[in-house]
């Protein structure tokens, strides 16, 4: 999938525990504090990279989209067990697209149960 991607945006997607509540933040390839959202100007790649602070075994299964029909984003894969997300952007529909990050946990007793992200976005600009 990468071989046809210019455009490569890799965001770390850190999630703790704070009074049993999980508490996302978002950070850049270097660490640097940025938003979950990307602008898209070319057709690319966002890798959403799971950092689990929460020693409950989170993994991403998926993404849920406000405007799955949009085609804002082509395609959404998980990867490396679990520990990446991707969207693909071909670019080619001016807009943007709300979601949410789903992941699931191996805690016993709740493995059954799903978490869901706050909603990042995808804004395709012209370039």
């Amino acid at each position: 999938m990468s071989a046809l991607n210019n455009q490569e945006t890799i965001i770390n997607v850190i999630v703790t525990l704070e009074n049993n509540q999980p508490i996302f933040s978002y950070t850049d390839e270097n660490n640097n504090p940025r938003s979950g959202d990307v602008v898209m100007t070319e057709n690319g790649l966002i890798s959403y990279n799971l950092i689990d602070k929460t020693a409950r075994g989170l993994a991403f299964v998926g993404a849920a989209f406000s405007t799955p029909f949009d085609s804002v984003i082509d395609q959404v894969q998980v990867v490396n067990n679990g520990s990446t997300l991707q969207l693909s952007d071909s670019d080619q529909v001016i807009g943007n697209t709300e979601f949410r990050l789903i992941l699931s946990n191996s805690t016993p007793g709740f493995s059954s149960h799903l978490l869901l992200s706050p909603d990042p976005e995808v804004i395709n600009r012209p370039s």
